[in-house]
């Protein structure tokens, strides 16, 4: 019969651990990994890194998909819109004495973010949540200091008086919101 031997752990080797392999820098039974010094042929391809690939400034394109791309449900763009109307009119109010120009002003680029960010199955809510988020925060900027009354009477005085922006922000809000949803159904004929 033959008796089976076995090898003595050699130094640094774990036991019941496979051996790691040669570029972890220790060889297979665990010890230090042998190096070779490289002949005289293979030094220059030893030495050589491969060079640098520039890859070209991005587009318009490539730089708007990378910009914050939210998914607002109809709610959520409503609470958005409201939020930050009723925000940008405090703002007014504090910074430029409730200036209505500057509210209708500020009103028109958040129309057309909620209507972006709206996600596709809400695109109907986009114009009618712009509208209610104008009167929302409009409430700061309204004229009444005698009591609730005098306050709601400055916010359909204001409501009256900028009409044009509230129609211009309504209008550009419909229009995007129109136009995602023709695409989205190009889309879905096309498939």
């Amino acid at each position: 019969m033959e008796q089976h031997r076995t090898r003595p752990p050699q130094p640094g080797a774990r036991r019941g651990a496979p051996p790691l392999p040669p570029q972890a820098g220790r060889g297979p039974n665990g010890g230090p990994a042998r190096t070779t010094r490289p002949g005289p042929q293979a030094r220059g391809t030893a030495q050589r890194r491969p060079a640098a690939v520039r890859r070209p400034s991005p587009t318009a394109a490539e730089t708007v998909r990378q910009l914050p791309n939210p998914r607002l449900t109809g709610l959520g763009g409503g609470l958005f819109c409201a939020a930050v109307m009723f925000v940008l009119g405090c703002i007014d109010q504090f910074l430029f004495g409730a200036s209505l120009t500057v509210y209708g002003v500020l009103f028109v680029p958040v129309c057309v973010l909620t209507a972006v960010w709206i996600r596709r199955g809400d695109l109907l809510t986009a114009p009618v949540v712009v509208p209610i988020a104008f009167a929302v925060g409009l409430f700061p900027l309204a004229d009444g200091s005698g009591g609730l009354g005098n306050r709601l009477m400055g916010l359909f005085t204001g409501l009256a008086t900028q009409a044009g922006w509230l129609y211009g922000g309504t209008l550009v809000a419909g229009l995007i919101a129109t136009v995602r949803r023709v695409r989205l159904l190009k889309r879905r004929r096309r498939a």
